[in-house]
Formats: structure tokens, C-alpha cells, sequence
């Protein structure tokens, strides 16, 4: 999530997160099997995850991202692979992050005691054939502003309980948009992020702090974004509210501590 940081830093960051990075060696699309089955193991259908027994698997996380490590997405790759790449890196990064410093009640605690740095999201912790990024740069400087694709909002994970949900699947290039339109479905209508009827709408923050996503010429509101995937329309001079954003992590009951 987008936090303010000092001009100097903006500055840094800035130039460490160019339009048009290109690694001095393009290496080709890689694939995210092993995310898949860490996926698959530690996280269940409702996004909730498991993070002590996913501690124990660290070792496999770490091989998944040495993997995105060595290869940096290029002009060789096709949109698709170079979208789930950054979905998939975003998430697992973040999932990192949570392992690195579980166990914590939330990863707004998490700042890792660097100077200067206003919130766990613009640490620059990331480091792909070299270049350096924080959890901000992904998502705002490449995925919102390379793809302009608003489904992104709903594939990206937090690690909080307000968060679209972690999918238990990874992106991959050939099914992507199917798991975007899937993931926006389940957002939209999961009366835990959203309460979506004809008497009004309660929705998630999301769509007040990235509102200006969301609208185009076939979606000229967020009402009309919204219903293109919620079950129950809302009508067009209904109120809209905004939820309260539960920061908590999306850890499973069982395992709270």
C-alpha cells in the first residue's frame, strides 16, 4: 500500500525503478510450479495462511525466489508472463517478509528498523538481476503503471485480513486472464471485503485510495465496475460507504498464536 516517503528517498527510488529497466542479460520466461505447490500446501480456499507450517518450508520459498531473482522480466516476455511475474513476486515477497519476522499481529509492525523508511512497503529488500525494489515499487511503479489493468488490485496480497485473498493457485501467463476475472468475482462479492446490494454498497478502501483505477469510458463509476462482478448490482444513486481496513494478519485460526 502507498505510503509517503521523504523527497531524498522518492528521489533514490525513483531512479531505481525506471519505465525502462532491461537487464544486461535477457533471460527467458520462467515458470512458478514451485509457488504453485507452496500455494497449494499453506494456503487455504479462503486465502487464509498457515504460516508456521509455511515457515517450514522456507527453504522451498527461498529456491522460488532465487528463481525470480535471476530472471528479470524483459521485452522478450509477453505481457501475460511479465504481469504474472509481478503478481507472483509481489506475493510471495510479501509472504517472505511475514516468514522473516513471524510471528507478528500484522505487517504494518514490520519496518525492519531502517532509518527513514516510512512502512514495511518501501523497503528495498528485493533484488532482481540486480535492481533493487521495494513492495511500493511493484505494485505502484510497474503493475499500476506499466499494465493499466485494475484486476491487479484483486490479484495482489497484503497479508492482512482486508487484502483480496491469496490465491491458492499462481498466475501463469496462459490462464491469467481467467484467474484475474475469477479473482475480481471473488473480491466483489466476499462479504468479508465487500456488502454489495440494491439498498446501497459498503466496499473496501481499495476502491477509494486507488478509485481513480477503476474508471474508464465503460466504467465511468465504481458502481459501474462493481457491477460488472457483484452478484447483487448496485443501483446508480444508492449511497457507497467504505469499510474500516482490517490490517490483521490473514493468518488461519488454528494457527494464531
Amino acid at each position: 500500500m502507498y505510503r509517503l516517503i521523504p523527497v531524498f528517498l522518492l528521489l533514490l527510488v525513483s531512479f531505481s525503478c525506471s519505465d525502462t529497466k532491461q537487464p544486461t542479460v535477457a533471460k527467458p520466461a520462467i515458470t512458478h510450479e514451485i509457488w504453485g505447490q507452496l500455494l497449494k500446501v499453506h494456503v487455504d480456499t479462503n486465502g487464509m495462511v498457515d504460516y508456521a507450517n509455511f515457515l517450514l518450508d522456507k527453504e522451498k520459498l527461498n529456491t522460488y525466489l532465487n528463481k525470480l531473482s535471476e530472471a528479470h522480466p524483459n521485452d522478450t516476455w509477453t505481457e501475460n508472463e511479465r504481469k504474472a511475474y509481478w503478481i507472483n513476486a509481489y506475493n510471495a515477497y510479501t509472504v517472505k517478509l511475514i516468514l522473516d519476522h513471524f510471528p507478528v499481529e500484522g505487517i504494518k509492525e514490520i519496518k525492519n528498523g531502517i532509518p527513514f523508511i516510512n512502512s514495511v512497503w518501501d523497503i528495498l529488500f528485493i533484488d532482481i538481476q540486480g535492481f533493487q525494489y521495494s513492495l511500493n515499487d511493484i505494485e505502484h511503479k510497474i503493475l499500476r503503471k506499466k499494465f493499466d489493468d485494475p484486476r491487479i488490485h484483486f490479484g495482489i496480497n497484503c497479508a492482512s485480513f482486508s487484502c483480496p485473498r491469496l490465491h491458492y493457485e499462481a498466475y501463469e501467463a496462459a490462464i491469467l486472464d481467467q484467474q484475474l476475472e475469477q479473482a475480481a468475482i471473488d473480491f466483489i462479492n466476499d462479504p468479508n471485503k465487500n456488502h454489495v446490494g440494491e439498498g446501497g454498497a459498503k466496499i473496501s478502501k481499495i476502491f477509494k485510495w486507488f478509485g481513480g483505477d477503476f474508471k474508464n469510458e465503460s466504467t465511468p463509476s465504481i458502481r459501474d465496475y462493481i457491477n460488472q462482478y457483484a452478484y447483487e448490482k448496485v443501483d446508480q444513486d444508492a449511497d457507497v460507504e467504505y469499510l474500516d481496513y482490517n490490517w490483521n494478519l490473514n493468518i488461519l485460526k488454528s494457527e494464531q498464536y
